[in-house]
């Protein structure tokens, strides 16, 4: 079997004929204009990360997927789904080769499971490597799943270096700064990536993505949150609803405020013009993931979790040459509302404005780039 290039760029003169042709596929599903003041003004990343589109991968020929962290039931689930795919469908073109299991000692859930994970996979047939940087020349993509959202932004830094396309799973990272770092690194390397829960893709989530012509007054998730010491509150578990939350709402939250207690949460963000957007975190009592969405002429809450394999689509999708299908701005936002409301409850519930801490977080961002040799 031929080994795939890993990266087929359109060249420079292409890209305003790319735009133009994405525009009302992807740009036009954000809140006026936001994409340029966030992403250029704000976080300061170029637009042309999210609008780029690169050239499909030749059809047919295998896609060899390297995975990174076994501490996590997604690695089983995500490897069986395309061990399984059916013929002749995007996830069939992937091929699980190589893993490293890596693992956090100081998070019982990841140091439990490790070898539990690793040995499945090893009975599968996927080769263990002892880094990452012995993983990348046995791959033409990779998929991070370690659940220690601390070693993100080392773990992709290499990925990112290497120019092989990525996929992060929940959450991008344990905090904003290094959230903002892994978009910074993909942007200067040029390297297509994305994030995303499960929930993003679900079809009665997702479809408030795809009808663009319905207009969205506000809306209501709920999800599972339980709490990590190591992470910012609502990225541990809580990012489910807010992934859910934001599919409905799109980017453009301006202010966070978040009730706190032993069971629950409830954060409140501001929309720009006028739209609010909740989020209940459930750790007492009966748990499960929704969104209720209020419309300007509709009200929906039949939306219910289905699965990985919607996901799990979307990264074959991409690995063979698809644009990301969620952009770096609006993950790192999604990063800011979970910060913000960290802030928030750590100030007693006071409102903290999004810009603020995506500030305070780009210069500690800059300081830990620094730390991995950027």
């Amino acid at each position: 079997m031929s080994q795939i290039p890993c990266e087929l760029r359109l060249r420079s003169e292409r890209f305003s004929e790319t735009f133009a042709s994405m525009g009302k596929r992807f740009l036009t599903r954000l809140p006026r204009g936001y994409l340029l003041s966030f992403g250029i003004l704000v976080v300061g990343m170029p637009m042309v990360l999210a609008a780029e589109e690169t050239e499909k991968l030749p059809e047919g020929e295998k896609i060899r997927v390297g995975l990174i962290g076994l501490d996590t039931s997604h690695a089983g689930a995500f490897a069986k789904i395309i061990r399984e795919a059916a013929a002749g469908s995007p996830v069939s073109r992937l091929q699980v080769v190589a893993a490293f299991p890596g693992g956090s000692p100081d998070i019982p859930s990841s140091a439990d499971r490790v070898e539990g994970y690793t040995q499945e996979l090893k009975a599968s047939g996927v080769e263990m490597v002892g880094s990452v940087e012995a993983l990348l020349p046995k791959v033409d993509a990779v998929i991070l799943h370690s659940l220690d959202g601390r070693t993100h932004l080392r773990q992709a830094a290499p990925v990112l270096a290497s120019g092989k396309r990525l996929f992060i799973d929940k959450p991008l990272a344990a905090d904003l700064a290094d959230a903002i770092a892994i978009a910074e690194l993909g942007a200067k390397t040029k390297t297509p990536w994305f994030t995303s829960s499960s929930l993003r893709f679900t079809p009665t989530i997702y479809r408030y993505r795809e009808r663009a012509d319905r207009k969205i007054l506000g809306a209501s998730a709920w999800s599972p949150c339980a709490l990590e010491p190591h992470h910012v509150d609502l990225s541990w578990y809580g990012i489910h609803g807010v992934e859910a939350l934001y599919t409905a709402m799109g980017t453009g939250c301006e202010q966070v405020t978040r009730t706190k207690s032993e069971g629950t949460d409830v954060v409140v963000g501001n929309w720009e013009g006028g739209r609010i957007g909740v989020f209940r975190g459930i750790r007492n009592g009966t748990a499960g993931y929704g969104l209720t969405v209020f419309g300007a002429d509709f009200i929906e809450n039949d939306a219910k979790y289905e699965g990985y394999e919607p996901l799990v689509r979307r990264v074959a999708e991409f690995f063979a040459g698809g644009v990301p299908p969620v952009s770096p701005e609006e993950s790192v936002e999604i990063m800011a509302f979970i910060q913000a409301a960290q802030k928030s409850s750590d100030g007693g519930g006071t409102p903290v404005l999004v810009k603020d801490v995506m500030a305070e977080s780009k210069a500690i961002a800059a300081e830990r780039l620094k730390g991995i040799g950027n």
